[in-house]
């Protein structure tokens, strides 16, 4: 049996952390001979309820430190943002100042190149792999060569995934590659990319933030908090990911049949993905009876015209970002955000597209995906501009669409911290003074 321990918050924090890491040194000790800990976080971005909380950081922390740990935190946010800004915003900077820790902005560092095998067409590759390139930081290549005398951490936030179904312990790593490399087959193939990366690199421990949960999706829009975050009041812990990530999902309803990347995990055998064979520690699975919808809320702005295509179209991919970016800019922003644009995606569109955009007064847009944009991209930036047709790249380049929407919608990057202009460029310059491989969405 695989042990997986849950323990429930409301004791406080502090004990919560000394109890379960009590539980994990019972199968041999936290720290390794170097006695370095590198805490990799789930600092996606600085927006409320989409990252790991800084007091089970610090509490994390804190318990290490005692150990006598030289203890790091890293990370590598989402594109359209850097990990600076990310930092100074939702507290992480704070939390690693006040206990000593060091940090780590794995988009400032230099990198190598790796081959990951992931999944294509039998057309592509008669072994069904595509084998891609990917950039990794030196500090992840650094844990991968010292497995055996550092400790790597992964403290993921308990969150459903539009297109992933859950972001746990095994897609929280989804954060190494460099922003430039993600979106490239970000489409059906996510699934077996999502454990290329696992499968080279495997945390010592996961432990999931359940202190909340996020449903309908990995990003929820602020105005709908009382809909999409739920207070679990738990940590979930062991040494083995996949088996923390099946117990985390659990606690969502779903079963690892319902979440393909950690089937494929267990197909693999980089886990313990059997239920029955995972011994939970702390609480009754029984108490979650609720089955939670893992799929974007489905609300969006009237003023916006959304055109999916018939044939193909990727959640995974060209989908879900551009609408998950456009809820957030239209109900968190609605003093700020202005419709009137098209969002156009996937393949396989109506021939008289563009009549019926114009019919309807649509003049400017956005082209999300390879699909729309070599089906339909040329045709629509002839009729209406190139300056107001913007294309997307990639399966998912998501900086690109950050960019766009913002434009259409008359916003600035500027709008989205809750910093003044000068504060935020100041932290940027700082980035790039460090080198920078973030794609950053600004639009001034």
């Amino acid at each position: 049996m695989t042990d997986v321990f849950i323990i429930d918050t409301n004791q406080g924090l502090d004990s919560a952390i000394n109890e379960i890491f009590s539980h994990i040194e019972k199968s041999g000790p936290i720290l390794k001979s170097s006695k370095e800990v590198y805490i990799k976080v789930n600092g996606i971005d600085f927006k409320k309820h989409t990252y790991t909380s800084p007091e089970v950081l610090e509490a994390v922390i804190v318990y290490l430190k005692k150990k006598g740990a030289e203890v790091y935190v890293m990370e590598n946010s989402t594109q359209g943002n850097f990990t600076r800004l990310v930092f100074a915003v939702n507290g992480y900077k704070d939390v690693c100042e006040k206990t000593g820790a060091n940090i780590i902005y794995l988009d400032e560092e230099e990198t190598e190149t790796f081959q990951f095998r992931g999944k294509a067409s039998v057309k592509e590759d008669p072994k069904g792999y595509n084998l891609m390139t990917f950039r990794l930081p030196q500090t992840v290549v650094k844990i991968m060569e010292n497995r055996d005398t550092i400790t790597y951490i992964n403290i993921p936030k308990l969150k459903t995934h539009s297109m992933a179904v859950v972001t746990l312990g095994i897609k929280n790593q989804w954060g190494f590659p460099q922003h430039a490399d993600r979106g490239k087959d970000h489409n059906y193939n996510l699934h077996s990319k999502l454990i290329d990366m696992f499968e080279i690199l495997k945390p010592d421990i996961t432990l999931i933030d359940g202190t909340e949960g996020t449903i309908h999706g990995h990003y929820p829009p602020t105005a709908w908090e009382d809909k999409l975050v739920i207070p679990f009041n738990i940590l979930i812990g062991g040494t083995d990911t996949l088996a923390v990530d099946v117990v985390g999902a659990r606690i969502f309803g779903l079963t690892i049949d319902n979440i393909p990347h950690l089937r494929i995990a267990y197909e693999r055998g980089l886990g313990e993905g059997d239920l029955s064979k995972i011994k939970v520690v702390g609480k009754d699975l029984e108490e979650y009876k609720e089955i939670y919808d893992w799929k974007l809320f489905q609300k969006f702005p009237e003023t916006v015209k959304i055109i999916k295509g018939k044939d193909l179209l990727c959640r995974e991919g060209c989908q879900d970002n551009p609408l998950i970016f456009l809820q957030n800019l239209a109900f968190d922003y609605p003093e700020k955000f202005k419709g009137g644009w098209f969002i156009i995606m996937g393949k396989g569109h109506d021939d008289d597209l563009i009549e019926q955009l114009k019919s309807e007064g649509y003049t400017k847009g956005l082209v999300a995906g390879y699909c729309a944009i070599n089906e339909v991209g040329k045709d629509l930036r002839k009729e209406f501009g190139r300056k107001n047709v913007f294309f997307s790249g990639d399966c998912n380049n998501l900086a690109e669409t950050v960019k766009a929407e913002l434009k259409l919608a008359g916003m600035s990057a500027f709008d989205l911290p809750p910093l003044s202009y000068e504060e935020t460029m100041k932290i940027l310059q700082e980035a790039q003074k460090h080198g920078t491989k973030a794609l950053i969405a600004v639009v001034f």
